[in-house]
């Protein structure tokens, strides 16, 4: 069925459930709203770190090159969220000029033009709370904060805050989200997440809690285990993590997904394939939940670059 409706130049038709305007010049239907527009699309990642011999890259094939062969696929979405393994300073890099094994070559900190790049690259999400946040102290920590706010870059997770300011609420095409962090690192109680999560959910908000948690190269833990079943149990949308550099399992508990590690999104450790091999999560959101996960699997290359397999 079809309706039509005329007022001067301007036609406008319902038709399948779209509206669209008639442009006379053109002889164009132009969609103005359908159903799919109340839809939010995101891509998930696990971490991200830009120092050591991936910046050493960046100075020398230019900052977007480690960025290049996924680039399309970042910006087809509504925005990318993702873990930010280190704070962005205008210190010099430590690690660049250490040697594999040394304190140093795990003390990260990123240029200064990071948050543009992540921007550029709809990286416009970050999670803060992690193990490496306070690499650079809390003037590292004050830093990144200013630097993401100068790009847009929006961020979750910051320690230096109090737990139930630590939220960032997103609402687009009608999708209320909001964005829980849990840290081995920065969360005080699991308490305290549970009840942000739980206020959360009873404002009528879609929560994603996104952890950074467990042991590093090994499956989940029976606690990470237990602690996403309380987020689930709160009311999370979905429970993903990072840090163990590795893809864990993939669970389905109360009718909801948990992904207990995404591995490494921008990450240079290649010793073998489960280091090198992380997982996207292309995610549409309705306003009622989580519609559909798609499952997209990247490569680390030797180049630095990231590479849908």
């Amino acid at each position: 069925m079809k309706w039509v409706i005329s007022c001067g130049s301007v036609v406008l038709v319902l038709a399948v459930g779209a509206l669209f305007f008639y442009v006379p010049e053109t002889r164009e239907y132009v969609r103005a709203f359908s159903p799919v527009d109340r839809n939010v699309e995101i891509i998930f990642g696990g971490d991200i770190m830009l120092d050591r011999s991936i910046r050493l890259a960046m100075e020398r094939e230019g900052e977007d090159h480690v960025f290049s062969c996924i680039k399309d696929l970042l910006l087809s979405v509504d925005l990318v969220v993702a873990n930010l393994e280190g704070p962005i300073t205008s210190y010099p890099s430590k690690s660049t000029t250490s040697k594999v094994g040394e304190p140093d070559n795990f003390t990260f900190t990123f240029a200064t033009s990071t948050a543009a790049l992540l921007a550029r690259h709809n990286i416009s999400l970050l999670n803060l709370g992690n193990n490496h946040i306070f690499n650079f102290g809390r003037e590292g920590l004050a830093q990144t904060k200013q630097w993401l706010d100068g790009a847009g870059v929006k961020y979750f997770g910051d320690p230096d805050l109090p737990e139930d300011e630590r939220v960032e609420r997103l609402t687009k095409n009608r999708v209320k989200l909001s964005f829980v962090n849990w840290s081995d690192w920065t969360s005080d109680k699991t308490d305290h997440t549970v009840a942000q999560v739980r206020k959360e959910k009873e404002a009528g908000r879609i929560v994603v809690v996104y952890t950074h948690w467990g042991e590093e190269y090994v499956p989940a833990t029976s606690r990470m285990k237990q602690l996403a079943h309380s987020f689930i149990d709160a009311g999370a949308e979905v429970v993903i993590g990072s840090h163990p550099h590795i893809v864990q399992e993939h669970e389905v508990y109360a009718g909801k997904h948990i992904y207990y590690s995404l591995g490494n999104f921008l990450f240079d450790q290649y010793w073998n394939k489960e280091v090198r091999r992380g997982l996207l999560l292309k995610i549409t959101f309705t306003p009622e939940g989580s519609s559909s996960i798609e499952e997209i699997p990247i490569d680390n290359q030797n180049d630095r670059r990231m590479c849908v397999v």
